[in-house]
């Protein structure tokens, strides 16, 4: 559910695809504006004729939570009671090799065992996550309060690059809370499966890929097989068919790697005294800049007003810059821009799917975390990984326009920016690699597919 799970989930099944092999993708549409998957649908199901997708019938509950984590759980439980039904009508006409689901979507492990099928996860975000969402259950267990009351302090794990505590989920913070509950249920079933497919490729994650591998994230149990057969990466169009954009038409007049582009995923928005601030500070850095702004947040969580760029940016600011920037309302072809040869740096909200079409596309990242993992894709960007920077005072409220000046200018102009876009360059190339002949992922892919084939019952470690 959300556009920013489905979206990689489709890239899979097109792996499904090549391999001969006939796919359903089970969709449950979420009961509010945000999120809503259906253009992108529509777009797939007809680039893909022979992808079926199934619409799961969802009904909200009298009287629905008002958290839109906890509804969004309700909601995909109330999901899996339709699965065997859908599982069994499937295989009336042909044999039901496995089910692949998300994993927010455990509960579907009861079901596929009632069947008697393979189960397996599809871990849409990196390795490092996965290994710290299984291992989170056993420090919850062991730590008397909760995340929360740790501050800053380092969650560790073997052989990984720490977390500060403050930069888990903000779900997992407080352990008396019900989206705790929920989360750690879910992280605990994780190894449960028959394997776990990952979003991610080994040569940007060795230490991670080699944690899960030897289990130290799982003491004492054993470990799903972990196939990493990442980076999937949709297409940047976005349902938009063959249309060309605006923005693509004004990167094609820019000088090569001299604009910075800013977009924060499908869900990220800010205050109106945010977007001001972040205005301030792209004008006064002198820099050429791509923006993609969505109406500043407001009190529902389940729809977004149309944005009204005179409104909500400085006075004049449209003006003072046309010559040197753009601003473009609520979307942009987040791929096709990265691709571009005008892109030379990405202010990204650090969302695993962004953060791959970034570095596939080796464009040096300016970190902005807003919620969900993405504080900890963050930390191994920047910390582990070494292809970002981060602004600072993301997690203090509001991020000064000078903060946005300094960290821009710097990616842009200083001898350091040019060592990350040198890194940056060089894991776009580790990326197409892992998908080359003999390539990691395109091995892990060969290695899942007979498993699959043979009846899809992977040997653990």
């Amino acid at each position: 559910m959300g556009v920013g799970h489905l979206a990689p989930t489709v890239e899979l099944a097109k792996l499904f695809l090549r391999d001969g092999l006939a796919v359903t993708v089970l969709v449950i549409d979420p009961p509010f504006k945000r999120g809503s998957g259906d253009s992108f649908i529509a777009a797939a199901a007809s680039a893909h004729p022979s992808l079926s997708f199934h619409h799961l019938p969802i009904s909200l509950p009298p009287n629905p939570p008002t958290d839109p984590v906890i509804l969004m759980f309700d909601i995909l439980r109330q999901g899996a009671t339709h699965l065997q039904a859908v599982l069994t009508s499937l295989s009336e006409t042909s044999v039901v090799r496995a089910l692949v689901v998300d994993f927010f979507c455990t509960e579907a492990l009861d079901v596929a065992a009632e069947v008697g099928i393979p189960s397996y996860i599809f871990f849409s975000s990196g390795a490092a996550n996965l290994a710290y969402f299984i291992y989170l259950p056993i420090i919850h267990s062991a730590t008397p309060g909760s995340f929360k009351d740790l501050g800053d302090a380092p969650v560790g794990l073997p052989g990984l690059q720490p977390i500060p505590a403050s930069h888990l989920p903000a779900q997992v913070q407080d352990r008396n809370d019900e989206c705790c509950k929920r989360l750690l249920f879910h992280f605990e079933r994780l190894p449960s499966f028959d394997g776990i497919l990952i979003n991610t490729f080994e040569s940007l994650e060795p230490r991670a890929v080699t944690a899960l591998r030897d289990g130290v994230c799982l003491p004492g149990r054993p470990m799903s097989p972990t196939y990493c057969v990442g980076p999937l990466i949709a297409d940047g169009r976005g349902g938009r068919g063959n249309e060309k954009h605006e923005c693509m038409t004004w990167l094609d007049s820019q000088p090569k790697a001299s604009v910075v582009f800013l977009c924060f995923g499908s869900r990220g928005s800010f205050s109106a005294e945010q977007l001001k601030e972040m205005a301030t500070g792209l004008e006064g850095s002198g820099q050429r800049f791509l923006w993609v702004v969505r109406a500043p947040r407001n009190d529902d969580p389940f729809n977004m007003s149309e944005t009204d760029l005179e409104a909500i940016l400085p006075e004049g600011f449209l003006d003072r810059t046309k010559v040197r920037g753009l601003v473009v309302k609520s979307w942009a072809p987040q791929v096709e821009v990265l691709a571009h040869e005008a892109a030379g740096a990405f202010v990204t909200h650090c969302g695993w799917n962004s953060t791959m079409e970034g570095l596939c596309a080796g464009v040096p990242l300016i970190g902005w975390p807003l919620y969900a993992e993405q504080r900890m894709n963050k930390v191994m960007l920047v910390e582990e990984m070494r292809l970002a920077v981060a602004v600072e005072g993301y997690d203090k409220g509001v991020v000064s326009a000078a903060e946005v000046e300094a960290k821009v200018r710097w990616v842009m102009e200083s001898e350091g920016g040019r060592e990350l876009r040198k890194r940056a360059k060089a894991m776009a190339a580790k990326a197409k690699e892992a998908w080359g002949d003999g390539g990691s992922s395109q091995a892990a892919w060969v290695e899942y597919a007979k498993v699959l084939k043979s009846g899809g019952n992977g040997a653990r470690e």
